[in-house]
């Protein structure tokens, strides 16, 4: 289910999409005052290779209906991606591995997402003003996923889904989905992570705050 499926038809879609696009473009992201760490940006595969990638804003399975991004790429700020190398190795002895949806994103997609997302859906999307921490490369969308499947562990709501079952102290579900939920996040807080208050998926890196907003696109990543 997406977005646009609830609101929009698909001539709208494309129309409103491009439209979006081009705005985005000629805007930037908003003016910050002090001083901020030098932005380190680490392709999380190449500090582990097992991560299992689900770019999803690279296809047309996201919630704007097509690709946002050129590349199925995900990337973190330095201290936060170690960090996450470290949780995915603390799994795999339990027989999971870490299934990654979105890191650093660039602010002219956070922008897009606020554009065409109605007002009651809000909550689920950064506000461009203010910039998103993924935006700072220091929030990671994942879940886990079974090392010897290689399929994504199910919890109690599906990634990007803006319903209740998104939240992550949702009551619902089975057992084994919320175990395998809190599983994720008692791993994720162990190493400096927060989850976001709707999102079971998301997670916020504790040093956010020392990091600029950016918009670099991933091919001008080193």
């Amino acid at each position: 289910m997406t977005l646009y499926n609830k609101h929009l038809n698909l001539q709208t879609i494309v129309i409103a999409f491009s439209f979006l696009i081009l705005t985005s473009c000629t805007q930037g992201p908003p003016k910050e005052e002090g001083e901020f760490n030098e932005s380190d940006l680490v392709e999380l595969i190449t500090l582990d290779p097992t991560f299992k990638l689900d770019i999803r804003y690279a296809t047309d399975n996201n919630l704007v209906g097509r690709p946002v991004y050129t590349e199925a790429r995900a990337f973190l700020q330095r201290p936060a991606a170690e960090a996450l190398a470290e949780i995915n190795s603390e799994l795999k002895p339990l027989g999971f591995g870490l299934m990654i949806f979105d890191g650093y994103r660039p602010w002219s997609v956070t922008k897009t997402f606020w554009d065409i997302t109605p007002d009651e859906d809000k909550i689920f999307v950064a506000d461009p003003k203010q910039g998103s921490r993924h935006n700072r490369g220091c929030a990671i969308d994942l879940s886990l996923y079974d090392l010897v499947t290689g399929e994504e562990i199910e919890m109690t709501g599906v990634y990007d889904e803006m319903t209740e079952r998104s939240y992550p102290d949702y009551e619902g579900g089975t057992s084994d989905q919320r175990e395998m939920r809190d599983l994720l996040r008692s791993k994720m807080e162990a190493h400096g992570f927060t989850v976001y208050e709707f999102e079971w998926w998301h997670f916020d890196y504790d040093d956010w705050e020392k990091y600029r907003i950016e918009n670099i696109p991933f091919s001008e990543i080193n």
